[in-house]
């Protein structure tokens, strides 16, 4: 049996992921694209990795500059994944779709009202098929109260209620799932 591309892509929809925006400055200028590909690696050191098409604009700025920005979008935040997703010929008027920035001492932009903010420098890389992992050093972060933009199946969601426990008890300890670790449940 083969998998096809298409089956592939059905799979990969039915794992729900939050939604960032990349963001990196080129020459002044706020360049970004919309990921979903983007996870932790390591608590020490600090670690995170996203993929980009080697295709995409940004790839090569993240590969030239070093440094880029991961904003965790908060569920109003749709209108900007959906700009930052777009072809970049198109980044021309991001306040339109409500993105605005400011900068870290670094240079790196920063937008206003992400549900969190990861400040990273570039680690290593690594080819992957069409894509190139960008595994960076986390160097600062910011947090926000709020609920993250979700992406499920092809479609923006937001989080529903908590699930109880099958035990019934809603005051246990939730599960090692956000942590990162050496694989091993314990």
């Amino acid at each position: 049996m083969s998998v096809t591309q298409s089956d592939f892509r059905k799979a990969m929809g039915c794992f729900a992921t939050g939604v960032t925006v990349i963001t990196v400055d080129r020459a002044g200028e706020v360049h970004g694209m919309t990921a979903n590909a983007f996870t932790s690696v390591s608590m020490d050191p600090l670690l995170v990795l996203v993929c980009v098409d080697h295709r995409a604009r940004t790839h090569a700025h993240l590969h030239a500059r070093k440094r880029f920005g991961v904003n965790v979008l908060a569920e109003n935040q749709r209108a900007i994944s959906e700009y930052y997703a777009r072809s970049p010929e198109i980044h021309q008027h991001p306040e339109e779709a409500g993105a605005s920035f400011d900068r870290t001492a670094h240079g790196t932009p920063v937008l206003h009202g992400a549900l969190a903010y990861l400040e990273c420098r570039l680690h290593t890389t690594q080819e992957a098929g069409d894509h190139t992992i960008f595994i960076a050093e986390v160097e600062d972060v910011v947090v926000r109260e709020g609920e993250p933009l979700l992406f499920f199946r092809g479609d923006y969601r937001s989080v529903g209620a908590p699930i109880g426990s099958l035990s019934g008890s809603e005051n246990q300890e939730a599960p090692n799932l956000g942590k990162t670790g050496n694989g091993r449940n314990t």
